[in-house]
């Protein structure tokens, strides 16, 4: 460890938003932290802090009452991609559903061609300004899943990207999501392409590009059946899972998710009482995605009352993709959550923080605590609800990601 990475260093007069202890948002009128390295040494009252660590700082940032939150987390993008899908959201608007567009060849499949056929630099540029807009909002840990190669090269390649753009200031969580669609190669042999899945994965695992396996089960995509093969691959190789699950009908996908100690389901818009109670029982994150309700006019709500009485864990993110999300606004999120969905704006905050590192399997982010990683975002604001309420601002001052100012 450097010299430089091990300074000691004090934020003063911060109102906390620390999402830890028992107060609503884990609230501290005139707060205070310590760095120290890469992580949180002390948060607490300003009045309460160590005279031993006022006395030992290398640096002092008064931060003039500003509101200081954990890190955001956007735990669930497809981020790395070739060329865009405008012409679908036209077809949408026109009366055409997801699953028709699907089935005629485009959705999924018709990101493919471009993203095979883009160079692994062509794919990193255009995926880092996508990345640095969520960036430039606060976000300082970012999921990114594959999906859109769906060959062992193609794959690779996405995910090697993905690794990529953790050179822009951002921790990256990689998903292997060959289990996305059935490439056209596999017209017809959607068992032979689950199995190649399967021999894929632990090469991806070699070259250190997939930290957890997602997979797509619905009708349109992958079965039960199916899905408890990669499953069980993941589990052979020891990766967690993740699953898009009950998105346009209620299939199941949770109850085995969670059978096999899922990480999250995500989507839920069809999600039953029978996989509510699988996913209370097993600590799986429920990962709501707005975004995607939002443009495909979806109007099946996620049961979020039921979520909330099971003390099931409720992460949010943009699920950013070219077809059903195109969003590159982590903020919007938390404004959609609570208009769409009806979460309040500090369960919202919670979802983009605490809950959303819990879905990545994360237990060192998401709250202000001593021992977490010094991961915060100055925000210009009175209160953390603003956050929330407001559509088109960006109040964020600064951005410390591991003990250490990103500009």
């Amino acid at each position: 460890m450097t010299r430089q990475a091990m300074t000691r260093q004090l934020w003063t007069h911060a109102r906390l938003a620390t999402l830890a202890g028992d107060q609503p948002w884990g609230w501290v009128e005139d707060g205070a932290l310590v760095t120290e390295g890469e992580h949180l040494l002390w948060v607490g009252p300003a009045a309460e802090l160590p005279a031993a660590y006022q006395q030992s700082v290398a640096q002092t940032y008064d931060l003039g009452g500003a509101v200081v939150t954990p890190g955001l987390i956007d735990c669930h993008t497809h981020l790395v991609y070739g060329g865009h899908r405008a012409h679908e959201f036209e077809l949408r608007l026109q009366g055409a559903s997801y699953e028709e567009i699907a089935r005629a060849g485009g959705g999924i499949r018709s990101s493919l061609k471009a993203t095979r056929e883009a160079s692994e630099d062509e794919l990193y540029r255009v995926s880092a300004r996508r990345a640095q807009a969520l960036l430039d909002e606060g976000v300082t840990t970012l999921e990114i899943k594959s999906g859109y190669g769906l060959t062992p090269e193609a794959e690779a390649k996405m995910l090697r990207v993905a690794r990529r753009l953790a050179g822009l200031g951002v921790d990256v969580r990689s998903t292997y999501l060959g289990a996305h669609a059935l490439p056209p190669e596999f017209e017809g042999r959607a068992d032979d392409y689950i199995g190649a899945v399967c021999e894929w994965m632990p090469v991806l695992q070699r070259e250190g590009l997939v930290d957890a396996v997602d997979v797509f089960c619905e009708g349109i995509g992958f079965s039960l059946a199916q899905t408890r093969q990669v499953f069980e691959a993941a589990r052979r190789f020891g990766l967690p899972v993740k699953l898009h699950a009950e998105q346009l009908s209620d299939l199941g996908g949770t109850a085995l998710a969670c059978e096999f100690g899922a990480l999250s389901c995500d989507h839920l818009e069809y999600l039953s009482a029978a996989g509510i109670d699988a996913m209370a029982r097993s600590g799986c994150v429920a990962v709501l995605l707005p975004g995607a309700y939002y443009f495909l006019r979806e109007t099946k709500l996620p049961p979020v009352q039921a979520l909330r009485d099971a003390g099931v864990p409720i992460a949010i993110a943009t699920d950013h993709n070219p077809g059903t999300s195109p969003v590159l606004s982590l903020l919007l999120m938390l404004n959609m959550a609570c208009t769409l969905f009806r979460l309040t704006p500090e369960e919202a905050l919670r979802g983009v923080t605490q809950h959303a590192a819990r879905a990545l399997g994360l237990s060192d982010r998401g709250q202000l605590r001593a021992g977490q990683r010094a991961d915060f975002c100055v925000w210009d604001i009175a209160h953390p609800n603003e956050l929330a309420y407001y559509v088109g601002r960006n109040p964020l001052r600064q951005v410390v990601r591991g003990g250490l100012m990103r500009n």
